[in-house]
């Protein structure tokens, strides 16, 4: 039987905080389904089909290395819904601080009532990545910020294209 693992965000941009979580969660299932979340309440940098373009880019690498099948999906629903309905036995969900901690443990506990057959597994940000927000990548480069130690050189030019930055 398949282990099946389900990480979800919404990747506005893919940071290498993000594809340090894919990584390591790669190692530990046989499937790894990413989930790009489309929120009507929330107004992202990229469009959907973009973000979900450069999660396939950045994902590739993983996959090769770790043997790993990793899969990209868009979700409209609960996460938990969508893990459910690739499969997923477990939801992978990052922590680089406390404050991560304490919002993931209740969404974690949230999960597992509605799903109980479905565990979270947390997975610590690696020190070098820790610092790491998308939403703070998006306002660097707004302002036409280096970002080339946050996500990688491919991603950095997807952002300087969409911001008008050089």
């Amino acid at each position: 039987m398949a282990r099946i693992g389900f990480y979800s965000g919404s990747f506005d941009p893919v940071t290498f905080g993000h594809t340090d979580v894919i990584a390591r969660a790669a190692e530990l299932v046989d499937r790894l389904v990413i989930g790009v979340g489309m929120h009507p309440s929330k107004n992202p940098l990229f469009s959907t089909d973009k973000r979900v373009e450069m999660l396939r880019m950045e994902t590739a690498i993983i996959a090769d290395k770790s043997g790993t099948e990793i899969d990209i999906v868009t979700f409209d629903n609960l996460a938990v819904d969508a893990a459910r309905s690739e499969g997923a036995t477990v939801i992978f969900r990052g922590l680089r601080d406390g404050t991560d901690f304490d919002y993931e443990m209740q969404m974690a506990g949230m999960n597992g009532a509605m799903a109980p057959d479905i565990q979270t597994v947390f997975v610590a940000a690696s020190p070098q990545v820790r610092h790491i927000a998308a939403n703070l990548v998006r306002q660097v480069a707004k302002m036409g910020g280096d970002v080339g130690g946050f996500v990688s050189p491919e991603i950095e030019a997807c952002l300087k294209k969409h911001c008008g930055t050089s």
